[in-house]
């Protein structure tokens, strides 16, 4: 199941490459918290509906409730989706890119094990790759001091 996830999310990323926008727009704005050449690597669609994979086998698994629950976005390797009207909110971006060095550190098998095995367990909001997410956004919104979060992430994951 974890490479026909990953198959779908592929076949997500390359069926919107040329609706992709880069992440270097957010280099002021996410200075000190995200190189400028991950944020090169990085990329964000904007969307109506945001895409998910809604197979039996997840439902079986107990996954319905976060197919089925509404979001503001997601990622999938070194792409997120939001909801177009969201386009200018910095906080959903920066949780995203979060997401973004979770998927590049783990790789999409370990990531997608872990992610459900986290939301299987824990919930959604109590999953701990999302409560690091949580956790660096709430940092940032603060004004806090700049951390470099891809190191932050690689340390915690």
């Amino acid at each position: 199941m974890i490479q026909k996830i990953e198959n779908w999310i592929d076949e997500t990323n390359v069926a919107f490459v040329t609706q992709r926008n880069s992440c270097t727009s957010f280099e002021a704005a996410f200075d000190g918290f995200y190189s400028p050449d991950f944020l090169r690597k990085s990329y964000f669609v904007l969307v109506k509906d945001i895409p998910r994979p809604d197979f039996p086998e997840l439902r079986q698994i107990g996954m319905g409730n976060f197919i089925d629950m509404p979001v503001a976005g997601i990622t999938y390797k070194n792409t997120y989706y939001i909801r177009r009207e969201l386009e200018q909110d910095l906080h959903l971006h920066f949780h995203e890119l979060v997401h973004v060095a979770q998927w590049n550190l783990l790789g999409a098998p370990n990531l997608i094990n872990r992610y459900i095995y986290e939301i299987q367990q824990h919930g959604y909001n109590e999953a701990p790759l999302e409560k690091m997410a949580y956790a660096l956004t709430n940092h940032f919104a603060l004004d806090a001091k700049a951390i470099d979060v891809l190191e932050f992430v690689q340390n915690k994951i």
